[in-house]
């Protein structure tokens, strides 16, 4: 009962934000503002295919994946860096010619959203969990453009949440 109630209020929150423009929703520990996460427990390379799948299932094609922890650990060293950040970090970058179309068409400036970046991530400290998420982007412009970047804001929290088991 009290886990089918956590959904619930999970649901409730995001909504809240959504129509409050509040800029952080989260279920993971320690995300910074206008960072939107949900950690689960399990294995990564699962997570990472799950997030993968959340996309390309939607018809969406993955541009990229930045493979932020393997870069990290390869020059950490060289920059005289002082502990293992990631047990594994990466980011996969998309598009969405629908709503990219809708968000340019309502201000040429929102290019700067696209592509859009989601994340999967684990922590040495943290083993076993993972944290999948967004940056949000921050609606601006006219009406319609706002309600362009929402639309891309809820389909990038679609994504994580599914991925998430959110």
């Amino acid at each position: 009962m009290l886990e089918k109630f956590g959904k619930i209020a999970q649901a409730l929150l995001l909504g809240t934000a959504l129509m409050t423009g509040a800029t952080s929703v989260s279920t993971a520990q320690g995300v910074p503002e206008g960072v939107t996460a949900y950690e689960i427990e399990g294995a990564f390379d699962d997570i990472r295919f799950d997030l993968e799948n959340a996309i390309v299932n939607r018809g969406l094609v993955i541009d990229y994946v930045s493979h932020i922890g393997d870069m990290l650990a390869r020059t950490g060293e060289d920059v005289g860096g002082k502990k293992e950040i990631f047990s594994n970090a990466q980011a996969m970058l998309f598009c969405s010619a629908n709503l990219s179309r809708k968000a340019m068409e309502a201000d040429a400036a929102n290019i700067a959203y696209c592509p859009y970046t989601v994340f999967v991530y684990e922590t040495p400290e943290t083993a076993g969990k993972v944290t999948v998420g967004f940056r949000q982007l921050s609606p601006t412009g006219s009406e319609e453009s706002r309600a362009a970047i929402a639309d891309v804001n809820a389909l990038l929290d679609e994504i994580a949440r599914e991925a998430s088991g959110q």
